[in-house]
């Protein structure tokens, strides 16, 4: 079978409280992401952070931080444009990627697209009631098609987050209208526990979304559970033919006790290989996704 891509989520909007295993600070970003390349993990995804957990959505953290990889390991480098926590508009959303992109020592190799707009308030199962009422991820037809453009202009691959069907049905509408080229990197995101605003982690959840990509392209996908335990359905993904996005930015996997990314990661390579795929080094990964390493660093492997 093909080869699996293994992408790194390591900390996302996650809390030390539960895990002190997840990097906040740029020194722990830069040895997480050394750890998870170490283990299998070919792309990486961060969050910028201040010590006390709060986003730092600043260019400053995520140059130093990409910078700070690049000296070290090949990974390829995936940093987020602020999800919620960056509510603003297209240009002040992506002016961060515009200031990385200025050296080749601090440029991402992927930009992040979530192709529509969810309610992401979080919901207390025990309760069953919402704990906020006002958070919304907007992605607007026109803010997606300036991150497109732009994200096309720097030569960056397009990471493109499908939360639900209607997501994908947009997906595909930018695909005919010739802004998303080809092969597509698509992310599934499946939700679970404290967030409903995706298809659930199970496999009818997973099911749907696969069955609705667009036909007839080409494609590449992977799948993400947040808030809920990937492991449960990376049998399913692996044997399918996707690829694994996962970390303790999106779940602390508490039922194997208190793990680090990089042993998240070793677990799905044990699993892959047992099941006949090996994890994708950083250059057959760019083989698969028709991408060239943006930084000086990922030619190193």
């Amino acid at each position: 079978m093909d080869k699996i891509i293994i992408e790194a989520r390591i900390n996302e909007l996650a809390s030390k409280d539960d895990n002190s295993n997840v990097p906040l600070v740029p020194e722990e970003i830069i040895a997480d992401s050394v750890a998870c390349y170490n283990e299998g993990a070919s792309v990486l995804h961060y969050h910028g952070r201040n010590s006390d957990g709060t986003p730092n959505n600043s260019p400053e953290i995520y140059k130093e931080v990409n910078s700070g990889i690049r000296n070290v390991c090949p990974i390829l480098l995936h940093p987020s444009l602020g999800y919620i926590a960056n509510d603003a508009s297209a240009e002040e959303r992506f002016f961060a990627i515009e200031e990385m992109m200025k050296k080749p020592g601090t440029a991402p190799d992927f930009a992040p697209m979530d192709v529509g707009s969810v309610n992401v308030d979080w919901w207390d199962p025990k309760s069953n009631r919402y704990t906020t009422t006002d958070l919304i991820y907007k992605n607007s037809t026109e803010t997606l098609m300036y991150f497109a453009d732009r994200i096309n202009h720097y030569g960056l691959k397009q990471y493109l987050v499908t939360w639900n069907v209607s997501f994908t049905r947009q997906l595909e509408a930018f695909m005919k209208m010739g802004i998303v080229p080809e092969p597509a990197y698509i992310c599934i995101c499946l939700t679970d526990g404290i967030c409903l605003s995706g298809h659930p982690g199970t496999p009818e959840g997973l099911s749907a979304q696969i069955q609705f990509m667009p036909k007839n392209r080409d494609i590449i996908w992977t799948v993400v559970n947040y808030k809920g335990n990937l492991f449960k359905l990376t049998e399913m993904i692996i044997n399918a033919g996707g690829h694994v996005s996962i970390g303790l930015g999106d779940y602390h996997f508490k039922e194997y006790g208190i793990l680090s990314n990089a042993e998240i990661v070793a677990m799905v390579v044990k699993q892959a290989r047992d099941l006949g795929r090996e994890p994708a080094t950083v250059e057959e990964t760019c083989e698969i996704l028709g991408i060239e390493p943006t930084g000086n660093g990922s030619k190193q492997n």
